[in-house]
């Protein structure tokens, strides 16, 4: 018996029977239509295929050498007196980029040291510390100390810096506006205010609460408003003289991503007391940015992030026709569209004079992209964090209206689990994120409360982390990584730009500094 008519399978009453080979099956034509690279041989790989991990770094320009003065810290911008309210100087500030027209500005110097980065990294101007920012700001504002005023209609001013998780806290007091007593004015009465927390992409020209993007407190009745709706909450003016707490609570930046990524279970994700200590999670930031020269001074520009158009038709929806239903839902953490998909366990508490008004608002906007967009312009890359979004403490004035901003530590009227806080901290050496019990380390709205003033700190340390690592993935794209320790970036990407050697006349700066020569080991 040939091979070709040999059975498959042995006889059981003929065990000596040959036995033919086992055919491989030929792949069938739609097989190799939908796979004609691999076309399949009937046995299974013990190879796993590995997609290559797709690497997205931040956008770099050809720039010209640093010139001497870029090697000076930054310098605070000029204040020109304009007027004197409430007994207090205000000053117009000028020799300052502000951001607009789509773009967001923020303080550059050079530094010898970052030669990858063609010697520019991130800085700040005087004042250091919590502050109402000056570029971050209408140009029809004025500013007195940490006071701001306007001659104008409602303009807003967003501090310099935000919350993106955790539990943060800030208090202004009301210098000018509403009298407390009916009847009584002077020359200086009048004017309006709204205080409360606005995203990025908030405009500047309007109110607190004007858009979807901020949320704040009206002193005309202390009414709560967001979406240009105001609606009753403490049921009293704010007045001259009244201070306002605002208390902000986000969760951790873990569940963020879930709600943003549409991955959030309200079954699952029942708390947000996280360990962020044993997440494998890492924030993705990264910055696409130039430098830029304005009056002599460099700064980094960046698109700002834009208004959406669902958060448009949210704020203003088209007229139905009677009897008619929507199809798009309100805003809720699983929402199908991401710019309405709100966050479990945040809120904003509102304080004044020391007493708990109430919670105004809950299930606050998520920010993280894809919830936020940058402005679409050539260049512009959607789905990045830049590290800047989040919710910025926001003030709005109208016509003579004075707020005077503290962003602590020291507080007026501190709330009571903010002084309790700092007794814990006075009298243990137990970290105050952490549980006493177990120790363990605590994010979003399970953590502690804190002023806005600590945050200035940490995004300073924020800063020289993302420019260290700009630094380190730009060196290793130009060729420094010739002993293959970071396998898989110099080798996939082109070395577009390398180290260039600075002018030896830019010796003088930097304290007399030379510049570092490429490869050199800094101590």
């Amino acid at each position: 018996m040939d091979d070709k008519h040999a059975p498959a399978v042995a006889s059981p009453l003929n065990p000596g029977t040959r036995v033919r080979e086992e055919r491989t099956k030929k792949p069938t034509a739609k097989a190799r239509k939908e796979s004609p690279e691999a076309p399949s041989t009937g046995k299974k790989s013990s190879k796993k295929v590995v997609k290559p991990v797709e690497v997205i770094r931040p956008s770099r320009y050809k720039l010209p050498l640093p010139k001497i003065t870029d090697f000076e810290a930054p310098v605070p911008p000029i204040l020109i007196p304009i007027a004197i309210r409430k007994s207090r100087q205000f000053f117009e500030a000028a020799e300052v980029i502000p951001n607009r027209k789509g773009f967001r500005y923020a303080n550059a110097i050079a530094d010898p040291r970052f030669t990858s980065s063609q010697y520019n990294r991130q800085s700040e101007a005087e004042p250091y510390g919590a502050r109402i920012s000056y570029q971050d700001a209408s140009a029809q504002l004025l500013f007195g100390g940490d006071a701001i005023t306007t001659e104008k209609g409602f303009r807003m001013a967003r501090a310099n810096v935000w919350a993106r998780e955790g539990k943060w806290y800030w208090e202004c007091k009301i210098l000018g506006g509403i009298k407390p007593t009916k009847g009584e004015a002077d020359e200086e009465s009048g004017g309006h205010v709204r205080i409360g927390w606005a995203r990025r992409e908030a405009s500047l020209e309007g109110p607190v609460g004007f858009d979807a993007y901020s949320y704040g407190l009206r002193d005309v009745g202390g009414q709560k408003v967001t979406r240009s709706r105001p609606a009753d909450f403490a049921g009293a003016d704010i007045c001259e003289g009244d201070v306002i707490g605002l208390e902000l609570t986000l969760p951790s930046l873990s569940l963020h991503r879930k709600v943003v990524e549409g991955v959030y279970n309200k079954a699952v994700d029942v708390s947000d007391d996280l360990d962020s200590s044993l997440s494998s999670e890492a924030p993705e930031i990264l910055r696409d940015r130039v430098i830029c020269r304005y009056r002599t001074r460099l700064y980094f520009e960046s698109y700002e992030y834009q208004v959406s158009k669902p958060l448009e038709d949210y704020m203003n929806p088209s007229p139905l026709p009677a009897n008619a239903t929507t199809d798009v839902d309100p805003p809720n953490p699983n929402n199908a569209i991401p710019q309405l998909r709100t966050l479990p366990f945040s809120s904003i508490k509102i304080y004044k004079n020391g007493e708990l008004l109430g919670t105004p608002f809950t299930e606050l906007l998520a920010f993280l992209p894809p919830a936020s967009k940058p402005n679409t312009q050539f260049g512009a890359r959607e789905g990045l964090d830049d590290g800047t979004l989040g919710y910025y403490p926001a003030i709005s004035v109208f016509r003579g209206g004075v707020v005077e901003t503290n962003f602590g530590p020291e507080f007026v009227y501190p709330p009571p689990e903010l002084a309790r806080g700092k007794d814990v901290v006075m009298g243990n050496t137990l970290d105050n994120d952490s549980e006493p019990a177990t120790g363990r380390q605590m994010a979003g709205s399970k953590s502690r409360l804190r002023p806005m003033s600590e945050r200035f700190d940490e995004q300073i340390a924020e800063d020289i982390v993302y420019d260290l690592i700009d630094e380190v993935d730009f060196w290793a794209l130009d060729g420094g990584n010739s002993e293959g320790a970071m396998k898989g970036l110099s080798e996939t990407a082109p070395a577009t730009l390398g180290p260039r050697e600075l002018d030896p006349s830019t010796a003088v700066a930097m304290e007399g500094r030379k510049p570092v020569a490429t490869g050199t080991i800094l101590e």
